[in-house]
């Protein structure tokens, strides 16, 4: 896994949400800049979709939950298809996404990382993403670790 600069990671916090709560549905919108590498993270109630660029549809949209069987858990959602419904577009999406997940998660797990110190028991939470596609072979949910994993990392 390649580590991020973390210099090109900016951090905003939509109020009233802050570095403690909400826990339950706390909502991550992570997108980028392709020309300067930068991240940019929002950290709320809701998500930033202003921050979404239509055009390109290549956020990484998460939040808490909880399930009774599993306890808390961050699930993330990604659009494998884009704007265009096409199954070539797709695949090199999906492979985009597959290739960059780490990195996109280590962001929202580093850009948050005094949230864990509040919460130290959402460590070992599992992550899982959803690849949302009209295409059935890219419509997938990856188990990604544990924040520990990405914290580690750093």
């Amino acid at each position: 896994m390649s580590t991020i600069n973390l210099e090109k990671l900016s951090v905003r916090y939509i109020p009233p949400a802050d570095f403690n709560q909400p826990v339950l549905n706390r909502k991550y919108t992570l997108t980028h800049s392709d020309t300067t590498g930068q991240l940019f993270l929002d950290i709320g109630y809701v998500y930033n979709y202003e921050a979404i660029n239509p055009a390109q549809k290549d956020e990484v949209l998460a939040e808490w939950r909880n399930d009774p069987s599993m306890c808390m858990y961050l699930a993330g959602t990604v659009d494998v298809n884009g704007i265009q419904v096409i199954e070539a577009t797709s695949a090199k999406r999906f492979e985009v996404f597959n290739r960059e997940m780490n990195t996109a998660l280590q962001g929202m797990i580093y850009g948050d990382l005094p949230f864990y110190s509040y919460h130290p028991f959402l460590i070992n939470a599992p992550i899982f993403i959803s690849y949302n596609s009209a295409f059935p072979q890219y419509r997938q949910v990856k188990y990604y670790g544990t924040p520990r994993y990405y914290i580690d990392k750093l």
